[in-house]
């Protein structure tokens, strides 16, 4: 599972003795056992789903949006930014009030083969991370009648299924995580360069690569 600058899921199996690749893309941040125990709290997994659709937040207008107080949700960001999950958004602090951006992170499965007593908790992750995917997708295709047309032409929900080896699929794996990597660069660099558009909005990009269940003999 991972997360780049507008988070989202990735993972990637590995042998245990084998000491994973970085994919094109992938965020720096590995989540470890005490970064994994930090995020899997129901409220900080909110917020930081929150801070990843927003862009970033106060600790107020995350307390506002979650009912919450605000000393709740500025106790559990100091949280999150001492395990580099969180840090503060430059572009948009005030010096009255800190304003807090998700930073991208990585799930990857030897963290679970490594300790078995981990996997309650990335199971926590993965769920909250899914049942985030399946809401989205849902809000997306539930309103898409009241979107604009250029935005409904600029999406795509595609399924495709082949069969392929491990090295054509570890192939297309780097190959889609390189194309991704360069526009989401190009567009933040863009918008750092020139400040975002008229029209911008948040844009998120869900990518599974992964081996379906072998035939039944």
């Amino acid at each position: 599972m991972s997360a780049r600058k507008t988070p989202g899921p990735e993972s990637s199996a590995q042998l245990p003795d084998q000491a994973p690749e970085k994919l094109p893309g992938e965020a720096d941040l590995r989540m470890d056992a005490k970064t994994m125990k930090a995020f899997a709290h129901p409220l900080r997994m909110a917020m930081y789903s929150y801070l990843s659709d927003q862009g970033s937040a106060t600790a107020t207008q995350l307390a506002k949006h979650l009912e919450e107080s605000t000393g709740q949700t500025s106790y559990h960001l100091r949280q999150l930014e001492k395990h580099g999950l969180v840090e503060e958004d430059p572009e948009k602090g005030t010096g009255r009030e800190r304003w807090w951006k998700p930073s991208g992170f990585s799930l990857r499965a030897e963290v679970i083969q490594g300790d078995p007593s981990q996997t309650p908790m990335a199971q926590t992750v993965i769920q909250h991370q899914m049942q985030e995917r399946l809401q989205t997708l849902r809000r997306w295709m539930t309103h898409i009648d009241e979107e604009p047309q250029h935005w409904i032409e600029a999406s795509v929900d595609s399924t495709h299924t082949a069969t392929m080896s491990t090295e054509e699929m570890r192939a297309m794996r780097d190959e889609l995580m390189e194309v991704i990597a360069r526009h989401t660069d190009a567009a933040s660099e863009r918008v750092k360069t020139s400040g975002p558009g008229n029209d911008d909005r948040r844009a998120r990009v869900y990518l599974s690569v992964l081996p379906l269940p072998s035939p039944e003999a």
